[in-house]
Order: C-alpha cells, then sequence, then structure tokens
C-alpha cells in the first residue's frame, strides 16, 4: 500500500501542495485530476522523492520513502514522465533502461533482453526496436516509454499524462495494457490524467486536486456531478453506459 499522509511544498514562498493525504491499494489505479497549474506532477515528483516536501510523509508497505536507498528504490517505483528525453536512443534501448535496477555492473542478462523483447511485442513495437526515439510518432514514443515502466517491475508505478496528445486508438492500447498488468501484477499505479472520461473508464478512484489541496479522492462509481463542477467549474451529467460511467458537459 501507498499511504500519503498531510504532504505540503511550496516552491520558496510560493504554495503548491496544501496538506494532501492519500491510501493507495495494490492492484489498484487512482488517477489524479484537476486543472492546469494545481500540483498534480509536483505531488508525484514528491512521491518519488525527486522534490522533498516540507511537510508530510510517504509510506510504501509502511517503509518510509526517503529513508530507501537508490538501489532500493529504484526497484520498487517507476516514474514514467511526460516526455522520454534520450532521443539518440532506439527503442530497444530505450525499453532496456527499465531493467537497469536488476543489472550489476551493466551486465545484461538474458532474462534481460527476453523481457524487453515480450514488452515491445505486447505494445506492438517490435517493427520499431532499432529506430531512434526522435524518428518516432507521438503514440510510439509514448508506448516506448511505458514499455519501459512495465519492463522495470516496480511495485509502484507512477505516470505523468501519458495519453497526453493521443490519438483514440493509442490510448485505448496504452491504458488497456496499464489496466492488465495492474490487475496481473497487484501493481499501485497512480497516474495524472487530463481527459475525465478516461479516468472513469479505467481507474478505480479519483483524486481530484484544486490549488493544491484535494476536493475529494473518490471511487469511480460513487463520484458525483458536484465535484466535478467544483473543481473544474463547468456543470455536468454522468450517464451509465455498457463501457462504465461516463461524463458530459451541461450546455449551459
Amino acid at each position: 500500500m501507498l499511504r500519503v499522509e498531510n504532504l505540503s511544498f511550496a516552491y520558496g514562498k510560493t504554495p503548491i501542495l496544501s496538506d494532501v493525504s492519500l491510501e493507495v491499494t495494490p492492484g489498484t489505479i487512482q488517477a489524479i485530476l484537476g486543472p492546469n497549474g494545481t500540483g498534480k506532477t509536483t505531488l508525484l515528483r514528491c512521491i518519488q522523492t525527486f522534490l522533498r516536501p516540507q511537510s508530510g510523509k510517504v509510506f510504501l508497505r509502511e517503509t518510509p520513502m526517503w529513508e530507501m536507498g537508490s538501489e532500493e528504490l529504484a526497484r520498487r517505483v517507476a516514474y514514467m514522465p511526460q516526455r522520454l528525453e534520450e532521443a539518440g536512443l532506439t527503442v530497444f534501448d530505450a525499453v532496456l533502461l527499465g531493467r537497469k535496477p536488476y543489472m550489476t555492473s551493466w551486465q545484461v542478462s538474458a532474462q534481460d533482453l527476453q523481457k524487453v523483447e515480450e514488452m515491445l511485442e505486447k505494445l506492438d513495437l517490435t517493427d520499431k526496436a532499432l529506430r531512434k526515439l526522435y524518428q518516432l510518432s507521438g503514440g510510439e514514443l509514448q508506448k516506448t516509454a511505458l514499455a519501459r515502466v512495465l519492463v522495470q517491475e516496480a511495485e509502484l508505478v507512477l505516470l505523468d499524462e501519458p495519453t497526453s496528445s493521443l490519438d483514440m486508438k493509442n490510448k485505448l492500447e496504452i491504458l488497456s495494457c496499464l489496466r492488465e498488468f495492474t490487475r496481473q501484477r497487484q501493481w499501485t499505479v497512480l497516474i495524472i490524467l487530463h481527459d475525465v472520461n478516461d479516468a472513469m473508464r479505467f481507474a478505480d478512484k479519483l483524486l481530484f486536486l484544486s490549488h493544491g489541496q484535494v476536493v475529494e479522492n473518490v471511487a469511480v462509481w460513487d463520484v458525483t456531478p458536484d465535484v466535478f463542477e467544483k473543481v473544474y467549474g463547468v456543470p455536468v451529467g454522468i450517464c451509465e453506459t455498457s463501457e462504465g460511467r461516463l461524463v458530459y458537459p451541461k450546455r449551459k
């Protein structure tokens, strides 16, 4: 279980997060929703220990995150940023970096190679394995980033807008794959999403942030239109479909 207790963070005198608390159980996808600039990415970076909060604690299975060594952290926590920066790498090598926590003196094992090959096939990237990252489309680049996270096999997975600017097909493939692995391997997943209907369809719980504070943390099946209106300032309705609950804006 991931547990965040009363976490607050500020850049200088500018508060970004205030008294944020949440718990996420294994096998669960927790979506983080809210307007731009409300602290969603900062929250992930504090959990990952990239940023040190002014107050509050973060625990992974009762172990304080800030007490973990770098090797333990790399094995237990995987982080997918908004964009891969290693443009000169091939797809295969970029995904292979996800196995780095398990390598000794950068020695690549047969198991490492097999896991990378299996993940490339899973995400339909086998024929792109030797392409450079700068040669990929946006969807292919996001799939590569997800493949690297998945081969890391960490129990906690943090994803920052993994479906931004993707077409419907690529978005569906990425989120479906993520949900499958979360269920099968009992991972704990936090994912920042802008499309509320992606969150409604693929997540289990929704954490709403506004001005750095938690407005609501609720199961998908229990969320009400009032929460969306309070956070986004837009009146909405929620309809029940065979694919789950969907949110739609109301006409003024």
